[in-house]
């Protein structure tokens, strides 16, 4: 090989190095630069500052509403007493009426013509019994004397007795030709207030008609139904003194009515009657509150609710913006040790208000976390920050 190639070789493979030389230089640089450019390590957050509270007991009332249906005092089925066609109506629906009013007249022509011949049959009666009378008095003496047999004066008596009992059965006649006379007028039996008018003038109407003619409901004090279920009933009992269910009705104090647009009526109500058994068919016993109603803003077929106060003592509360529920389980975060949370599932007795009364889950002295619950995590730490009101307080 000559000179000439070596030295050729030779300086190939100096430019080779050189090129390498350079390539490992800007990749020092570049490792270098990302090496500048990278983030320091991210430090962890300080821990939230949370409001938080004591759990306390306290006396608290709790309300509980129930479907409720109203009827007046006295409601009555206007209904005929006997056929006819109505003459006369009085009144119009909706009408106050007082007890004794008239209210609807039926045709009373074939019922004074009844009357009228019944008094005409009791007069012919009382003829005959004057005239067997007369027959008696002309045998008598001739009997005594033995002129005539005493047989046909035995036969004077028996048509006398005859007599007297057909004019005791035309005086039945008559009465009841009078009472039926004055069912055609047809009156109120109390004082209230006329229904829906389901005949007109010109009906016939009869005592076998599937309707009636109206309704009248004396509503100056009104009966609401509700239902208690076997539970609440159970409780409902035990919550009053008294050893009979008689004494506890006397003790329970004034009850409620919230009206259909959930206004609350003015006077108060008596619980005053309970059914005697459950109804088999939904589990509840029926329930009667009474209210007066003088104004008579009430009405049969009314609806509303009935609000019932539980009073509870040593009661644990908690407010309701300061739990979470899940899948149907309601829970509170608690201060465990080292101001870390522990999430803890209550059992909820009922509500006061925006408080609940808690029943199992908690006790008195407990810590709870009122906000800021929707980024907290089991054995997450907090800074806690003491509320200026207890949670027992309303």
């Amino acid at each position: 090989m000559t000179t000439q190639s070596h030295a050729y070789q030779f300086n190939t493979v100096k430019k080779i190095n050189s090129v390498v030389a350079i390539l490992i230089a800007l990749a020092a640089l570049l490792l270098i630069s990302s090496c500048s450019n990278a983030p320091a390590a991210q430090t962890a957050p300080p821990p939230p500052a949370l409001p938080v509270q004591t759990v306390e007991t306290s006396s608290v009332t709790t309300y509980q509403e129930y479907p409720a249906s109203i009827e007046g005092a006295v409601n009555v089925e206007i209904r005929p007493q006997v056929s006819g066609a109505l003459d006369r109506v009085f009144v119009d629906e909706g009408a106050a009426v007082s007890a004794g009013q008239p209210l609807f007249k039926i045709n009373d022509q074939p019922y004074r013509a009844a009357l009228n011949n019944a008094l005409a049959t009791l007069h012919a009666a009382q003829a005959a019994l004057v005239n067997a009378q007369l027959e008696i008095d002309k045998l008598t003496p001739l009997v005594q004397n033995k002129v005539v047999s005493d047989y046909q004066l035995k036969t004077a008596v028996a048509a006398s007795q005859i007599a007297k009992a057909n004019i005791e059965q035309a005086k039945a006649n008559v009465a009841a030709a009078k009472i039926n006379l004055g069912y055609t007028t047809i009156t109120a039996p109390v004082s209230g207030y006329i229904g829906r008018l389901l005949k007109k003038q010109g009906s016939l109407v009869s005592p076998q008609d599937a309707e009636a003619l109206t309704q009248l409901s004396d509503v100056h004090n009104v009966h609401v139904y509700f239902s208690l279920g076997e539970k609440d009933f159970v409780g409902f009992k035990e919550e009053y003194a008294g050893a009979t269910l008689k004494d506890k009705l006397n003790h329970l104090p004034a009850v409620s009515l919230l009206l259909a647009d959930n206004s609350e009526y003015a006077l108060k109500g008596k619980i005053d009657m309970i059914d005697g058994q459950f109804d088999k068919t939904t589990g509840a016993i029926a329930v009667r509150a009474s209210f007066a109603n003088a104004q008579g803003l009430l009405r049969s077929g009314n609806t509303g609710k009935i609000r019932l106060s539980l009073n509870h003592t040593n009661a644990l509360t908690v407010p309701e913006s300061a739990t979470v529920e899940m899948q149907d389980k309601i829970f509170v975060y608690a201060l465990a040790d080292s101001n870390k949370v522990k999430k803890v599932a209550i059992t909820i007795d009922g509500k006061n208000g925006e408080n609940y009364i808690v029943k199992d889950g908690l006790k008195a002295g407990d810590q709870i976390v009122l906000s800021g619950m929707d980024h907290l995590q089991e054995g997450a730490k907090i800074v806690p920050q003491k509320a200026a009101e207890k949670v027992a307080k309303n």
